[in-house]
């Protein structure tokens, strides 16, 4: 899939002022700090489409992009900062929660994990969770040119292991690096894919 246009529609502090359910759309999700950001961005082949930071928790609204007029790129706020209040982890959760289950033209999730970090027990938890709302995912593994060629097979590795200690089967997986562009093709390529059973 060739990325022609991309538009920012606008940020929603709730599911329910989301744009009208008219195109498939696919979220983007993860820890805080994983690199979403610079993953939109690659995909999009833009700079800045995404803003991204260094302060962890930046993403606080759902931000809608629409891709070549035909299918919406939703950045869903971070989870597991802990530099908020309760209040504010628990309006984030309903936040993302009511939008897994209200938008039915929700395709498939993204959830990206930190292939340099070992596994987390948030990233588990939440993966589990999607499990049990029975969320189409699939998963990315982010920030692989932060480790040598060989580390990348055995980090990813370990967090396979401990995704199947709940899981009979692992999700279908894609390796990236932002800053290398590696994984965009497929990423594209598995959206068009879902696009064509979505029409």
């Amino acid at each position: 899939m060739e990325v022609k246009s991309v538009e920012f529609i606008g940020s929603y502090p709730s599911v329910e002022q989301c744009p009208k359910v008219n195109r498939p759309e696919y979220a983007f999700i993860g820890r805080s700090n994983v690199g979403k950001s610079s993953l939109i961005n690659m995909l999009c082949n833009r700079k800045d489409l995404a803003k991204t930071s260094n302060t962890p928790g930046k993403t606080q609204l759902i931000n809608y992009f629409l891709v070549n007029d035909a299918w919406y790129l939703v950045d869903l706020p971070g989870y597991g900062y802990a530099q908020i209040s309760k209040k504010k982890r628990a309006a984030w959760r309903r936040m993302i929660e009511g939008y897994f289950a209200q938008r039915m033209n929700m395709q498939c999730a993204f959830v990206l994990l930190d292939a340099k970090v070992p596994p987390q027990r948030i990233d588990m938890e939440f993966i589990n969770w999607m499990g049990e709302m029975q969320v189409p995912f699939v998963l990315i593994y982010t920030k692989t040119d932060k480790l040598k060629a060989h580390e990348v097979p055995e980090s990813v590795a370990k967090i396979q292991e401990a995704i199947l200690k709940s899981w009979d089967e692992l999700p279908q997986e894609f390796i990236t690096s932002s800053t290398k562009k590696i994984g965009r093709k497929k990423i594209l390529k598995f959206i068009k894919k879902v696009n064509k059973r979505y029409a």
